[in-house]
């Protein structure tokens, strides 16, 4: 019997080192990019990803290791790890930006994308154009976020105000609670024309919708097995996860139905509403009178899901990020109350058109976009033909993993990458720096809400660093360590004295 399981590991390890070099030297001859060694049958590279909360480091060591174009294999799929700017550019730049602007079909795109129909899952083409379409003119156009502007200073003096009252001097403050309730109140009365939060007692909509959004973080944040393993279909390993992921998909979708029924219900009762004040369910139910094939319940309800979910937890983790590095920076702080206070001469509160004016405040959000991007590895892409990327041939079928995270804090391309310095924007002119900055992504599927989130980040931030002193609530630097899911948060979330700055006082009362 020993002899027989000797035999068997003998038979195993065997096929194992056949399947191994067999592999190595297949994509030598047909130059695909260089692969880890040891691809395992079945699993491939997976055995490679332990630590699925900073998979992000993961990938940039096996990048150190092997270079910046990888090619790997995640179970049944073939994966491109690009973590260089030059990489990245073959990616986004000409005719494979167009073969990249698929995205591979997973569970949670058919089950929390409306089989595939938001923009955020749609694959690349009439469809997707159309969403992106509509969502860059009805709402997140330069004129759309103009005419709302109101809504984003109401909530953000909204939070001032609850901080005022009801902090005192040197209470301690749950950051991202207050973060996270500001941004989806503004992304719900863009959307819907009503806040979700704001009531002394959480309201009961308000604790679903907390519920609601925190399970699609998290299981949006898991691996299905099925993605990489399509045959656990065929065992029914896989069903307990899609019951899940249904579960709340039909519990986020009730909701939203519920917002799209109350705008109907309203319009029928009062009519057309001034072009100015029209929130973004107003603007598409008027649409479906006129195409009522391709605006369905299902498609309105596709376009706020994909708003509510990009545009609200994304940015109150950046500015999470951004008040811990300025808690463990306080000489940083220090120079943004200056820059504010020489605007504003003390006199009045910060106002969005004031950002313009504060560059080191831009520099400041921009070092936290550096360092902490929101998405540290960009939404999977998959390629719609073959292509070449970096002389590498990439075939038909390629999910492209981006590590952002990797280029933007990489040695060889910033000075001291893991300190904290917003002066090493101050000379640099645009958004971004070739390449080596996209914490918003590139490409025709790059986020499509980045004035907006600036915009948010910009006057909340400003807000917070004019109106209060800010302290660590001991003697140690706040943790920065990470965990990554949908998002990078804060492993541990933050919490922070509070103190009205004595100079605003009376602007404050």
């Amino acid at each position: 019997m020993d002899q027989d399981y000797k035999s068997l590991l003998l038979y195993f390890a065997i096929f194992v080192v056949s399947y191994t070099i067999t592999q190595k030297f297949l994509r030598k001859f047909q130059n695909y990019p260089p692969s880890p060694f040891l691809t395992l049958p079945i699993l491939g590279h997976l055995h490679l990803l332990k630590d699925q909360n900073s998979i992000h480091r993961t990938l940039s060591n096996l990048s150190k290791k092997h270079g910046p174009i990888l090619s790997l294999q995640f179970g049944s799929r073939h994966a491109l790890l690009v973590s260089s700017p030059s990489a990245a550019e073959d990616c986004f730049h000409g005719h494979n930006d167009i073969i990249f602007a698929n995205r591979p079909r997973l569970m949670a795109g058919k089950i929390l994308g409306y089989d595939f129909t938001t923009m955020l899952w749609a694959p690349y083409g009439a469809l997707w154009r159309k969403h992106r379409r509509i969502a860059s003119t009805e709402i997140l156009s330069s004129h759309r976020l103009h005419l709302l502007g109101n809504i984003r200073a109401n909530e953000v003096r909204s939070l001032v105000r609850r901080l005022h009252q009801n902090g005192g001097d040197n209470a301690m403050v749950e950051i991202k609670p207050a973060l996270f309730e500001l941004t989806n109140n503004v992304m719900m009365r863009m959307i819907a024309g009503k806040r979700i939060y704001g009531d002394a007692v959480e309201s009961e909509n308000a604790r679903k919708f907390r519920e609601v959004i925190t399970e699609i973080m998290e299981l949006g944040a898991a691996t299905n097995a099925v993605d990489f393993f399509p045959f656990l279909k065929c065992l029914g390993i896989h069903v307990r996860q899609e019951k899940k992921l249904k579960a709340v998909a039909l519990k986020f979708d009730e909701f939203i139905q519920g917002l799209v029924d109350e705008k109907r219900k309203e319009m029928q009762e009062q009519g057309v509403c001034d072009q100015n004040v029209k929130t973004l369910i107003q603007v598409l139910l008027e649409l479906q009178i006129s195409d009522p094939s391709y605006f369905t319940d299902d498609m309105i309800k596709g376009l706020v899901e994909t708003l509510l979910l990009a545009g609200t937890e994304t940015s109150s983790t950046t500015m999470e990020w951004a008040l811990a590095l300025l808690l463990n920076n306080p000489e940083v702080l220090n120079k943004a109350q200056k820059e504010i206070d020489q605007h504003t001469r003390s006199d009045r509160l910060i106002e969005e058109s004031d950002l313009v004016h504060l560059p080191y405040l831009h520099c400041i959000i921009n070092e936290t976009l550096r360092m902490y991007p929101a998405a540290p590895i960009l939404p999977p892409r998959e390629s719609s033909s073959d292509c070449v990327v970096g002389g590498y041939h990439v075939p038909q079928g390629t999910m492209l993993t981006l590590n952002i995270w990797a280029m933007q804090n990489d040695p060889n391309i910033w000075d001291n990458p893991s300190k904290f310095c917003p002066e090493r924007f101050e000379n640099i002119k645009g958004e971004r720096i070739g390449y080596q900055f996209i914490p918003f992504g590139s490409g025709r599927r790059a986020c499509p809400g980045e004035n907006l989130a600036m915009r948010i980040i910009g006057l909340t931030l400003g807000s917070l660093i004019q109106c209060f002193e800010w302290e660590k609530l001991g003697k140690e630097e706040v943790d920065m360590k990470e965990t990554v899911g949908v998002t990078m948060w804060k492993s541990s979330p933050l919490q922070a004295k509070c103190r009205r700055r004595s100079s605003m006082i009376k602007l404050l009362a």
